[in-house]
């Protein structure tokens, strides 16, 4: 990462120190006019995030990766998050050639069968749709906590995305589980019904299940992998973490 970027990051963290959720995506929104973007998949914190955004009406594009297996639930959530606020969400969608020639090679279910069946598919379906979501924008708000994985823990309110090249924000990081339910049931925000049932993290229903007590927050998706392998790709490589970083970040 250029010394430049390191300046700017650093810069960002400071006039942000202390600022809540709704301050970060205001400074977002203003800093990134037109640039800025948020990925919803209609999990619990991506709701409080688009509450935000949609509420206040802040300008920032909000859209989702429909990878076309997603839970029924998921498309309910999705449909009265719309009612409710009237706003549109982008979605965005795999290559139809592209699906067609990783079912071909690997069958309808071939991301059960490894590590790298299953990231083939997440790259058609996810990842590829990610970068074409995420083309001309310069800050990209995700619905990251840190308590959600250990690959998280590490993560940082703001950084620099190496693998998009524009700035990641992540205004719910400090935010835990409970917190985050707090603020959904005060402000009614629509959330996924699936929530109630066990399921913590939702992604695609074949790769999706409820955890058991006492399990961590990703051991529901992809299960049947080992537990060092818990990311789709969209936040697997962690964001370069400038040199000069502030103390309580």
């Amino acid at each position: 990462m250029s010394t430049l970027i390191d300046a700017q990051v650093a810069e960002i963290r400071q006039q942000l120190t202390g600022a809540d959720p709704l301050d970060i995506l205001r400074f977002i929104a203003a800093e990134f006019a037109g640039k800025a973007a948020f990925s919803t998949s209609f999990g619990l914190e991506d709701q409080v995030i688009t509450h935000l955004i949609f509420a206040h009406n802040l300008p920032i594009e909000v859209f989702t990766l429909d990878t076309g297996r997603n839970f029924q639930e998921t498309y309910s959530t999705w449909s009265k998050t719309v009612l409710k606020y009237g706003k549109t969400i982008r979605a965005y969608y795999p290559h139809q050639d592209e699906v067609a020639a990783l079912v071909e090679r690997q069958g309808p279910n071939g991301f059960y069968e490894s590590v790298d069946t299953r990231k083939a598919c997440c790259h058609v379906r996810k990842v590829e749709p990610l970068s074409r979501a995420l083309t001309g924008k310069a800050a990209w708000v995700t619905g990251i906590r840190a308590e959600q994985s250990a690959n998280r823990t590490g993560m940082h309110a703001v950084e620099w995305d190496a693998n998009y090249q524009l700035f990641k924000v992540n205004p719910l990081l400090d935010w835990t589980w409970e917190q985050t339910w707090a603020f959904v049931r005060e402000y009614s925000i629509p959330h996924n019904p699936l929530h109630m049932q066990g399921f913590v993290s939702i992604g695609c229903a074949p790769c999706t299940r409820a955890v058991k007590p006492g399990e961590d927050f990703r051991a529901g998706r992809w299960w049947w992998e080992d537990q060092s392998a818990k990311e789709c790709g969209l936040h697997a490589t962690a964001a370069v973490v400038p040199t000069a970083t502030l103390e309580g970040h």
